[in-house]
């Protein structure tokens, strides 16, 4: 077994317009300074990373490694979770999701998807030309409007739902394993991979990917009454990536799941800071260790109460802490008597 890696601290919730948050630079300073050992990059944020010149250009990939190593850093993934939710948008989020692509194909869904996929190739190469074998990422959504099946749905409509979404995704995750990369979808309501049952159903129908697989959140299995821990078991083979996020779940006789139309503070499932929720991350990192991840750990903060310094300052020492160095032999090595078949034979009586 290997150690996992950690901590990494993902910098899409902090990257901002001053200083230190708005250069890749800058914030690897900050990072560092904090106690961090790894990056995870939001792709789209052009003040951090320029997406199509690195998967272009090595000069350029060998130039973000160092302003990320003169921190003592490493990155551990690129993320492009706003790119890939373009590839499968659902006519009734066009509106919203415009926000998430280039002006030029605003008010254009088929444009924007090309422009999607295009980008995921990209990310594929500046994946290899950074050295990285892990990549963040969300899947899209054309079935989650029909969640609850009010009014009942349709015969057939979520798979073709599913086929239409894996025909999308085949394409690029043969690029990524062009390059060498798994493409790791985070779990996640909002879109069509939201649960177990849901990334099974896309897997199959991308005849079970070889680069397939998935990022790890517990914190969106606590807001859904999903097993975070028997889903590690279940998804040992298929975990690449792992984002530390907590949250808590608590209903009353007003809200439940469902609570989503209050303000975040107000929800019966909000996400909180490292600590504050009800993750058991002593057990999440034992599961993590028992399947051998050798992946990074990496901080997702997003905390309906806390302020986002306090969080990311508490947030490395709150990994570290839990990142378990595995051990090199059991403890009940000194009592063990080494390998004699003879002896076995005579135990189970088999050479009477």
């Amino acid at each position: 077994m290997k150690t996992l890696k950690g901590p990494g601290i993902f910098l899409a919730q902090f990257a901002g317009d001053s200083p230190p948050y708005d250069t890749l630079d800058g914030m690897a300073g900050w990072a560092a300074g904090h106690g961090y050992k790894g990056v995870q990059i939001p792709a789209w944020d052009a003040r951090l990373f320029d997406l199509e010149k690195a998967a272009e250009s090595q000069d350029y990939c060998d130039e973000i490694k160092g302003v990320v190593a003169k921190h003592g850093l490493e990155i551990t993934e690129l993320s492009t979770h706003l790119i890939g939710q373009l590839v499968a948008v659902h006519p009734a989020y066009d509106l919203g999701f415009d926000a998430f692509a280039p002006a030029q194909v605003h008010g254009n869904p088929k444009a924007r998807q090309e422009w999607a996929v295009r980008q995921m190739r990209n990310a594929a190469r500046a994946s290899r030309r950074l050295g990285l074998d892990a990549h963040a990422t969300f899947s899209g959504a054309l079935a989650w409007p029909y969640l609850y099946p009010w009014p009942p749905r349709s015969a057939g409509l979520i798979d073709a739902a599913f086929d239409e979404l894996a025909l999308r995704w085949k394409p690029i995750l043969d690029a990524f394993a062009e390059n060498g990369v798994d493409c790791c979808y985070e779990i996640h309501p909002g879109e069509d991979l939201f649960d177990g049952t849901t990334f099974e159903m896309f897997y199959e129908r991308t005849s079970k990917h070889e680069r397939c697989a998935i990022l790890y959140d517990p914190s969106h299995f606590v807001l859904q009454c999903l097993d975070y821990l028997d889903f590690i078991d279940i998804y040992a083979e298929r975990i690449r990536a792992f984002h530390v996020k907590d949250a808590e779940f608590n209903p009353t006789g007003r809200q439940g799941v469902y609570s989503g139309y209050a303000p975040w503070v107000q929800r019966a499932g909000r996400f909180r800071s490292l600590g504050d929720g009800q993750v058991d991350f002593g057990a999440v990192f034992a599961k993590m260790a028992a399947i051998d991840f050798q992946g990074w750990a990496v901080l997702e903060w997003e905390c309906a109460l806390k302020d986002s310094e306090t969080g990311a300052r508490e947030g490395a020492a709150f990994i570290a802490a839990h990142i378990i160095p595995v051990t090199a032999h059991a403890f009940d090595d000194f009592a063990g008597s080494g390998p004699n078949d003879a002896l076995n034979r005579r135990l189970l009586g088999l050479d009477r």
